[in-house]
């Protein structure tokens, strides 16, 4: 079973494709895709790049050109939930798209046609996520919490306190209480549901989504959001069957 990988920026897999094994590389829709093993398992190495539409082109190329049957994401976000701070890691259980609002058509946040406003992630997939996580962190000998529950995406980089508490307080009064925002997630769970994938995903918080995100971002993704994300996806890797 061919699992893919995914991460919105090339620092985000800093470290993966050089413990790829077997690589050949193929080039569709205007991407890269690496192909090679990790522990014997078969996998594929892909930027999504960044927003919605992008990540939603990526995946839907992964799975109708390459055939993976599973796919994992992986990079950084924005903490919004209580207690969720920098260094600590989000594994997914639901994605929301904070921008989607088709109303007064369909309620705010539905996703039209699907009569729903969420994208679960797969049970199974997102638990042995969830416990690399730990295991990785463990290994890298840190303490940061690891959370599990809702996270937002949308087409725009959340990096005003006033923003983030309008976003957060928006989406919990419409019954939605997400742990942390990013730009890609969502868009990748919906294909992945089209398709009947199975679909996870982590992300480390790199700030709290407020007036210093832009300052802490770079120097985070490729100093701190590579190392866990290495770590947590050698223990994912070395465990899939």
């Amino acid at each position: 079973m061919t699992t893919a990988i995914l991460s919105a920026l090339p620092e985000e897999q800093q470290g993966l494709l050089e413990r790829l094994q077997h690589v050949r590389a193929q080039r569709r829709a205007g991407r890269d895709f690496w192909l090679g093993e990790l522990h014997g398992q078969p996998v594929v190495l892909a930027l999504s790049r960044i927003g919605k539409v992008a990540a939603a082109t990526t995946a839907t190329t992964l799975i109708e050109a390459l055939g993976v049957q599973r796919v994992v994401f992986t990079g950084v976000a924005g903490g919004l939930g209580p207690g969720v701070q920098v260094g600590d890691v989000v594994v997914a259980q639901e994605f929301v798209q904070h921008d989607m609002d088709a109303s007064p058509i369909f309620p705010r946040y539905q996703i039209p046609l699907y009569g729903r406003e969420r994208f679960a992630c797969d049970p199974q997939l997102a638990q042995a996520l969830l416990a690399a996580t730990q295991r990785g962190l463990q290994r890298l000998g840190l303490d940061a919490a690891v959370h599990h529950g809702l996270v937002a995406s949308g087409d725009r980089f959340v990096s005003a306190a006033q923003e983030a508490r309008a976003l957060r307080a928006a989406l919990q009064e419409a019954g939605h209480a997400p742990l942390a925002v990013e730009m890609e997630g969502a868009a990748v769970a919906q294909v992945c549901h089209d398709y009947g994938i199975p679909f996870a995903a982590m992300r480390t918080i790199s700030d709290r989504a407020d007036d210093t995100a832009h300052v802490d971002f770079p120097k985070f993704v490729s100093e701190v959001a590579s190392r866990y994300a290495l770590a947590i996806l050698d223990e994912f890797v070395r465990e899939l069957k």
